[in-house]
């Protein structure tokens, strides 16, 4: 709800309640998530990079030539929300592979576990050579 509207019903003495988890109701359908056109590279990842672990991302981005611009983070959850989107590759780092996508995929561990281990590193390097 709109932060205006909750304030207007709060003054009228109505509770204004937010769920937490609507996808839990039955019949319930989450809205289809929208990618930008010029995205290539899908991060699926219950953790969205950030400090060093950017730094490590973009490295890994610039290996198969797309830039920083050109890659989403979406959570796990809403992998499914993803209605016909169309992009090169998904990258599943820390959760369970996502079939329907039907793009170059990649599946590794938390970006965490990957900064600093170099096994780790060299079969993430693997599956994009595989490509």
């Amino acid at each position: 709800m709109q932060t205006d509207h909750v304030a207007y019903l709060t003054q009228m003495g109505v509770d204004c309640y937010q769920l937490n988890h609507p996808e839990r109701l039955a019949g319930y359908q989450a809205p289809a998530l929208a990618l930008p056109a010029e995205c290539k590279l899908l991060l699926v990842s219950s953790v969205c990079p950030s400090g060093e672990l950017a730094l490590l991302f973009e490295r890994v981005l610039k290996s198969i030539n797309i830039s920083l611009d050109q890659a989403r983070h979406i959570y796990p959850e809403q992998a499914l929300q993803l209605a016909g989107q169309s992009m090169e590759w998904v990258w599943f780092a820390g959760c369970e592979r996502t079939e329907q996508l039907g793009a170059k995929a990649l599946t590794t561990p938390l970006l965490s576990d990957i900064d600093g281990n170099n096994q780790q590193r060299k079969a993430l390097w693997q599956q994009i050579c595989s490509y």
